[in-house]
């Protein structure tokens, strides 16, 4: 009995216990589509100085749970397939932090479609009733969106909407230009105005809304370029001098020449200068437009301008203030910081940054504080470095900027400023040694080296082969536009096949021209056959270039390889190609120089 009864107070008490946790726990579920709403949305389109399209949507949701609590762990926005193609980068963030996001999932099963799922754990959203959130979707998109009509007139393509699986109670937009801005006109929902500035209300779910902007742009402040790769090199001496050297990769999508660009660099850089792919210092340093707390915005003049659908390879030397390196426990341990890609307003494709540190110097960083895992250690003999590899650099990094920021603590004794000095005198000492050995002892008779001759030319045969290749040059680039032109829908066929004739006759003229020249230079021996040589192997590479070009395309219609490696392989051909026509250009440059 006594068991029976000690049972039976033990199940009352457990009983009790739970009932009265039942009542001061709150109940979490997780959410369905009818416990929140999307109260508002700003739709904002930026055109980037490149014209890659900037689209930044700020969401805000209402929670309308009433039972419990409730929360949101994903939600789900995109637009029309087409621009999801040209879609590169994608960030989703809050006040709190950024938010993972899966790129290219359905929009609840329907096609037409790019969308991108946004994880909310850990953080989920509460949707309780009457709460509220607001949070970020970024996207970069390509600037094959954008299309130039001739002098500083151009076209982009854009979504005028998001598209979503809910209705949006109220949804703004705004067109962003990178500079002042004349005959605009948006065409969108059927509609034709000049209106930057419009809005919906209850936008409805599932919205498809392609839409474009023309415009009319005044200076330079929007030039169609892809910015291939950025190199940058920062160089720490025993002094504390800071140097910075940024090697740019670029090629242009303009119809018409780019003769200037506006490149971004650190703040406060000083002692400015331009050079070419050679070497040489361009005419004009570059100039400052504006400035920030963290870079500086310059104005870069070519000496000579970059041609239509042309690439170029440039480097901009800059000194970086020294108040950048702190010195730390003592005099012999310092820490640089060094803000990277902040405030730029174009998209680069790949970029680097290298930090070499004065001679003697040892990084003291762990591993794990440097930046990331992108990121290789160099250890010299007597010198340190560190690589960060970066893709996709964008205005997306201005996001978090405090985790766009390196800092590099390293140890230095000043003893090793005197380290190159004597290493100088050790060899200066050994070589006057080895020269009065040398002189001592008995002198073999000299042979007579007969040099190699080579046959002066006349200013104006030179003159007149470099204008006929060049002219060569043009006609192609001509028919490469024609092309593209005819493709686009922008030339009539009747138009295209008589002025296709006209160009391929006068290539034909001009290559049969060149071919006599070229023997005449070969025969005239020394550098300028080696120049012949080069150019011959250059061209040889532009044709194979092409050549392969058309057969990936062929292979990729056919659907004999993804798109994936039709892309990696394109980049390739096209970069081999490139640098061919950049040696082809540096051949045409010696001969000019032949001429002063």
């Amino acid at each position: 009995m006594r068991k029976r009864a000690l049972a039976l107070i033990t199940l009352t008490v457990a009983l009790i216990v739970l009932i009265t946790i039942s009542f001061n726990v709150k109940t979490v579920r997780a959410s369905n589509d009818d416990d929140y709403t999307v109260e508002r949305i700003d739709h904002r389109i930026e055109v980037l100085y490149n014209g890659y399209v900037f689209i930044n949507d700020t969401v805000q949701i209402v929670g309308n749970a009433s039972a419990g609590t409730a929360v949101l762990d994903s939600f789900r926005i995109g637009f029309p397939y087409k621009y999801g193609q040209q879609a590169l980068q994608c960030i989703a963030y809050d006040a709190s932090g950024s938010f993972n996001a899966t790129l290219d999932v359905p929009l609840e099963n329907r096609l037409g479609f790019y969308a991108v799922e946004i994880d909310f754990s850990p953080r989920l959203l509460n949707i309780s009733k009457g709460s509220s959130n607001v949070f970020n979707v970024g996207f970069i998109l390509s600037n094959n969106l954008v299309n130039a009509y001739g002098s500083n007139s151009y076209m982009v393509d854009f979504p005028a909407y998001p598209s979503l699986a809910k209705t949006v109670a109220n949804c703004s937009a705004t067109i962003v230009f990178p500079g002042d801005v004349g005959n605009v006109t948006v065409s969108r929902d059927e509609e034709t105005s000049s209106n930057t500035v419009y809005a919906r209300e209850n936008l409805p779910a599932f919205t498809y809304s392609p839409a474009n902007v023309t415009f009319s742009i005044t200076g330079e402040k929007l030039q169609l370029l892809d910015v291939k790769g950025l190199n940058r090199e920062i160089s720490i001496n025993g002094l504390g001098e800071i140097v910075g050297s940024d090697d740019y990769y670029m090629t242009s999508k303009e119809p018409d020449e780019i003769t200037v660009v506006e490149v971004v660099l650190p703040q406060n850089s000083s002692d400015v200068k331009a050079y070419d792919q050679f070497g040489r210092k361009f005419a004009t340093d570059p100039t400052l437009v504006t400035g920030t707390n963290v870079s500086s915005l310059y104005r870069v003049a070519f000496t000579l301008p970059v041609e239509a659908y042309k690439s170029t390879k440039f480097t901009i030397k800059y000194s970086l203030p020294t108040q950048l390196i702190d010195t730390q426990e003592g005099a012999n341990r310092f820490n640089v910081t060094l803000p990277l890609f902040q405030h730029v307003n174009y998209f680069i494709d790949n970029a680097s940054v290298t930090v070499v540190l004065p001679e003697g110097a040892r990084m003291l960083n762990s591993e794990d504080t440097i930046f990331g895992d992108a990121y290789i250690i160099t250890k010299g003999v007597f010198q340190d470095a560190v690589t960060i590899n970066m893709q996709g650099i964008s205005i997306l990094a201005d996001v978090f900027p405090s985790e766009n920021i390196l800092q590099i603590v390293y140890e230095y004794n000043p003893l090793w400023l005197s380290f190159r000095p004597t290493l100088w005198v050790l060899a200066l000492a050994t070589v006057g040694c080895a020269v009065a050995f040398i002189w001592k002892r008995p002198r073999a008779p000299a042979s007579i080296a007969v040099p190699t001759v080579t046959v002066k030319l006349q200013p104006e045969y030179i003159r007149s082969f470099v204008s006929s290749y060049e002219e060569k040059r043009k006609t192609m680039s001509e028919l490469d536009s024609l092309e593209n032109m005819v493709q686009k829908g922008r030339v009539p066929r009747r138009r295209y096949k008589v002025r296709r004739k006209t160009l391929e006759m006068r290539l034909s003229t001009l290559s049969k021209g060149l071919e006599e020249s070229k023997d005449k230079l070969r025969s005239a021996g020394g550098k300028y056959a080696d120049l012949m040589r080069q150019l011959e192997v250059a061209e040889t590479e532009i044709n194979e270039g092409e050549a392969n070009i058309k057969s990936i395309e062929a292979r990729h219609s056919r659907g004999e390889i993804s798109l994936e490696t039709y892309r990696k392989l394109l980049g390739d051909y096209q970069h081999r190609k490139e640098t061919a026509n950049t040696t082809v250009s540096g051949i045409l440059l010696r001969l000019r120089e032949e001429l002063r």
